[in-house]
């Protein structure tokens, strides 16, 4: 089985403060910078997503932003 070219995996290891280093390659692909804040999606079923918080902005305002344009247009 080869793997798709935009899809990876990696593991972490969590230390005795709960802390987990992204694995340098990672940081890379993704552009995580130091001092970036990340947000962590959680779900009890899938587990958890890390992304980068402006990333999360941005579909926050998309879904936010089309979902008032939806409003509007229902009116």
């Amino acid at each position: 089985m080869t793997r798709p070219e935009d899809k990876h995996a990696w593991t972490a290891k969590i230390g005795s403060k709960g802390q987990i280093v992204i694995p340098k390659d990672a940081r890379e692909i993704f552009n995580f910078k130091p001092g970036d804040n990340v947000l962590l999606l959680g779900d009890e079923k899938q587990g958890i997503a890390i992304m980068r918080s402006d990333l999360y902005d941005e579909l926050v305002e998309k879904v936010f932003g089309e979902q008032e344009q939806n409003e509007e247009e229902d009116k």
